[in-house]
This record gives C-alpha cells, structure tokens and sequence, in this order.
C-alpha cells in the first residue's frame, strides 16, 4: 500500500510540472481612442518571420498537455494596443509551427468583468489542467481566480469555465488590492499543502506573498512572504527548481517537482527566484535555496538581490515564465518583447508585441549563473547555409556575409583575439550599469580590444545598422572583464523610434583561449543574440527602413586595436513556420 502511495505521488506531482502557462503584459496605458480601430491592412516588411505573434493587433506563456504545447497570451482583439484584453489560445507540437485556437478565458464573471490579466496552470491529481489568473473586480480589484477546462478529453483544451465560488483569494490582510497579480503554477509540499506566489509590493518592497491550501479551493495567506526586496512592485514572479552539477543527473536537464519527494534529489538541487520589476520594466533573478519546513528562500550570496541582479535577458525580454516540458525533460523559458516604436506606427503596421524564442534553461557548472540556448527545434527551420572560416579582420575593417539572405537568418559564429595586452582599463566602478558604459563606448568608438561583432539588418551604405558586439577590459593582471552590447542607435532612419542601448557583462574566461561565441538570431525587426554559448543574452527591436527584406545585409567589424579572426561563422537563412493563420 506504502509503494503504491508513493507511485501515486509520482504520478500526481509529474502531472503538476507538465502544466506552466502565462500571460503577460506591459504598460496598463489604455487607448480609448484606438480600441476601436480595427486594422484594415497588416504591414508584413518588419513583421517577424519565426517569432511566434498572431496574425494582428497586440498581444503581450506556456503549458504541456496531452502531447501539445499551448500558449495563452493577453490579446487586444480590436487594435493594436493595450486594452480589450482577453485570453488568446494556440497550440504546437514543436514551439515552432502554431495553429490559432479560439479564445481561452475573457472577461465573463463579475471576479473579472474589468479583465483577465496573468496567471499560470497547475494539474491537479485527477489529471485536471487549472488556470489560475488575476482578474478586475467592478471595484478595480485584482483577485485571483480559477478556471478549468470544460472537456478533459480534448488534447486542444479549447473551452473553459470558471466556478462561481471565484475569487479563491481576495486582497485581504493588509494586501495593496491595486498590486497584487500574476499567480505562479503551484506546487505540492511534503506537509500535502499546495503553494503558490503572487506579486505584490508595500511602499518600495517588492513581495513574493505566499499561499498555501490543501484542496486547491480555499487558500489561507502565509504568515510572512516566500521573499521581499527593495525594488519596488514584482510583476510575474516565477519559482523552480534547478539541478546542481555533481549530482545524479546532467545539470542541463529540467527538474520536475515531483522528484523532489526523494531527498536525495531534493539535496541535489537549487531554486530560482525570478521577479519583474513594474518601476524599471527589467527582470532579475537569484539562485538560492529554498526550506520547505519553514517556506523560507534564501539568495546565495552571490546573487545579487536588487536592480542589479542577474538577468535572463539584458535587452527588451519582460514577463517570462518557465515550465518543466516532461516530454524533453528540460525546463523552457518565455519572454516578452514589446515594440519601441510609436503608438501610431502599431496602428498603422496593425500589429504589436512578439514572444522571444524558447530557450532552455538550466544552471550553469560552476552554479554561478543561469545558461540559456534556443530550443533545438528551431534548427529544423534552417535552410540556405554559407560559412566564413579562419578570416582575420583588422583594426576598422569589416566585410560582407554575402550569400544569402540575412534578413531572417541565424547566425552561429566564435571569435579569436589576436593580442589581449591591449585590452582597456577597467573601472570599478563601470561595474553596476553595463548600458551606461556600453552607450559610452559604443560600436563606434575605437578601443583596444573591440568593439568587435556584427552589423544585422544593415543596409548596403551602412547608415542604418544595428551592432552586436564585444569589447574586452583588463581587470588586473591577471583577469578581464568582457562587455557584450547591442547597440540600435544608427538602426533607422526614424527619428521617433525608442533606440536604447542594451548591454550586460560576460562572465568567461577570455585569456584561457583567447575565445567567444556569438549565435544572433535575425528576424526582420528582432536582433536576438547569445553571448558565450547563452551566458548574456540581449534581445532587440528595430525597426529600419531601408535595410529591409533583400535589402537587409549582414557584416562583420572590428574597431579595436588588436585584430580578431573569425575562427568560424555559420549562417542559415530560416523558414518561415506555420504562424496562427487566420483560418
């Protein structure tokens, strides 16, 4: 009886991981003005080709089930920005081809008559798939509800319903109801209670407050929160495991809860906090470790737990969320990419807002950071290849990938530095604020060892460029300090366009073979790149006008006194997938 007891708990905390799903959002600023502008043409020249988005209007999420991938998302059906918001649905085999389902959740209830915002999904042990979201009360609440499929059998999940004893948790007990969103997916304790985290904030603390319940109905607040800091309101909080190196299994595979009930496991894993912060519109992470005794977390002292943290992304990549994909057995992770440029460009182009690839995601060897890399899926997309091998670029050269075309391509590539004694100095104090010191020192400004990297989605004359690049400082004696950057600022001839500099440091030994990988993934207006094989990742938009479709080019520079050589560079032009076609 024993044994079966523990292969039902297997079995029920296996079905809890299988499910994680988000919908995110940005800015809360409404349009009434547009809400009801119905795009009448939908502009495809900086359209994406492979990054998931529907076929129009805005959006702003991820869960496994029966064999298909789903994704819920916030979408306007009505225009191009923020507002009308409702639940939109697609499903894929491979988080590469989608199909477009109808609507899953939309404001229908008084516990979310004003809008269904963030959430996530737990399975529970019946094999029931749960949604739990953030909706507006009439009095501008934000409560927590529950949805539940309405046909279990259906692998496309694609009605669903929700109970009248909604809301499950209310604002109460000193609970700021104008900040309190985005439930995480569940998780089952060894006491057999189930918890979850939602974002919220007192004055400029940011909280991860604590539930806990044990019938997944009624749900009693923790006595104190999972964790808090300074950095004002935490949007999307996203709580997990992750596998150490050392122990029974390879640290690059996902963790799923359910092994967790083995204390040899659980002794063989760390936890990932990750927050959005509202004030900054970043995300930051720590690793830690996490008492399930006491419900306590706690950052290792490594991490820094403030503005300053570690990020999945440095560039516009907001309201991600992770989950344990069972049939790969690898944890995944979304994010958001808003536009940067205007109100009325969205309207006219009549599309606003992409997801970022899916990357996987697990702790790196030395557990000092978070690794990230595109899904292997993605390569079958890969058609039209050239390669550039063992060529040396000099101080202001650059040269041409020529070949194919680079306007929706991935670009593989390694980097070989020549003379590292003329790295730059590096100052201490540069080290809290890489944008500050990339926007400085940009691609354009000579230094010793870089700027060195790729011009995508240039145009022929190189007037509208966007720069992806390295530039290496020496520390000390003995250590370096490696800057990657990517830099939009000459990427449009639209001067209305929101250009920041995006940038994050490296952490790679570069003097042990004088070595660094660069893989940037190009989709018309995306330039999403992977520093040292996904230890800094920076996603950007653009938006030229000229360096478009066979009028996009791709170069290699180098700026910096010592040469670099271009050990290898791979590069395909992608496919274009099956996209949420409007039937």
């Amino acid at each position: 009886m024993a044994a079966a007891r523990a292969r039902a708990a297997l079995v029920f905390m296996a079905l809890l991981q299988m499910a994680a799903v988000v919908v995110v959002r940005a800015s809360h600023v409404v349009y009434p003005e547009l809400q009801s502008l119905e795009a009448k043409h939908v502009d495809g020249k900086l359209r994406t080709g492979y990054h998931f988005q529907p076929p129009k209007h805005w959006i702003n999420g991820p869960m496994y089930y029966k064999g298909l991938y789903h994704l819920f998302y916030q979408y306007n059906p009505k225009g191009a920005v923020w507002g009308n918001i409702e639940w939109a649905h697609s499903v894929s085999t491979d988080l590469i081809d989608w199909k477009a389902l109808e609507p899953g959740i939309y404001p229908s209830k008084t516990f979310d008559e004003k809008g269904c915002w963030s959430g996530s999904a737990t399975v529970l042990p019946s094999g029931v798939p749960v949604i739990m979201y953030t909706g507006i009360d009439p009095d501008e609440r934000q409560v927590q509800n529950v949805a539940y499929p309405v046909n279990l059998s259906d692998p496309y999940l694609r009605e669903w319903y929700k109970p009248d004893y909604n809301p499950i948790i209310n604002p109460d007990g000193g609970i700021n109801a104008s900040a309190f969103r985005d439930p995480t997916t569940a998780w089952y304790g060894p006491d057999g209670h189930w918890r979850l985290l939602v974002g919220s904030k007192v004055d400029m603390k940011g909280l991860a407050v604590l539930y806990r319940s044990r019938d997944f109905k009624k749900w009693v607040k923790a006595h104190h929160p999972l964790h808090s800091a300074h950095t004002g309101m935490w949007e999307c909080p996203d709580f997990f495991p992750v596998a150490v190196a050392g122990g029974s299994r390879h640290h690059r595979r996902g963790v799923d809860t359910a092994e967790l009930h083995d204390a040899a496991v659980a002794e063989e894993v760390k936890y990932v906090l990750k927050v959005s912060l509202d004030l900054t519109r970043y995300e930051y992470y720590t690793v830690g470790r996490y008492d399930h005794a006491t419900d306590r977390y706690v950052p290792d002292a490594a991490f820094p737990d403030n503005d300053y943290g570690l990020r999945y992304d440095y560039g516009d990549f907001y309201a991600s969320k992770s989950f344990y994909d069972p049939a790969k057995r690898r944890r995944i992770v979304w994010g958001w990419a808003n536009e940067s440029d205007t109100v009325p460009d969205d309207r006219r182009k009549g599309w606003a807002g992409i997801q970022a690839i899916p990357r996987k995601l697990w702790l790196s060897a030395d557990g000092k950071q978070l690794v990230q890399w595109p899904v292997e899926e993605l390569e079958a997309l890969r058609a039209k290849h050239v390669n550039v091998s063992d060529k040396v670029v000099k101080k202001g050269n650059y040269f041409e990938v020529t070949g194919f075309k680079s306007v929706q391509s991935d670009v593989d590539m390694a980097f070989a530095i020549k003379d590292l004694s003329k790295a730059e100095e590096f100052d201490p104090a540069w080290r809290t604020d890489a944008e500050a010191l990339c926007k400085k020192l940009g691609s354009d400004v000579d230094g010793g060892v870089g700027p060195f990297g790729l011009w995508a989605l240039a145009s022929g004359d190189l007037k509208e460029r966007t720069a992806v690049f390295f530039r290496v400082f020496k520390a000390n004696d003995s250590s370096h300090v490696v800057l990657m950057c990517n830099d939009p600022t000459r990427s449009s001839y639209e001067s209305k366009i929101y250009r920041p500099t995006f940038a994050g440091f490296v952490d790679v030994d570069i003097a042990k073979n004088k070595q660094i990988a660069l893989r940037t993934l190009i989709d018309h207006s995306v330039v999403e790149s992977f520093g040292a094989r996904g230890k800094t990742c920076i996603l950007t938009r653009v938006y030229p006008r000229k360096a478009v479709g066979d009028d996009a080019h791709l170069f290699v520079f180098n700026n910096g006194e010592s040469d670099v050589k271009v050990t290898n560079l791979d590069a395909w032009e992608m496919k274009t997938p099956k996209m949420n076609a409007e039937e």
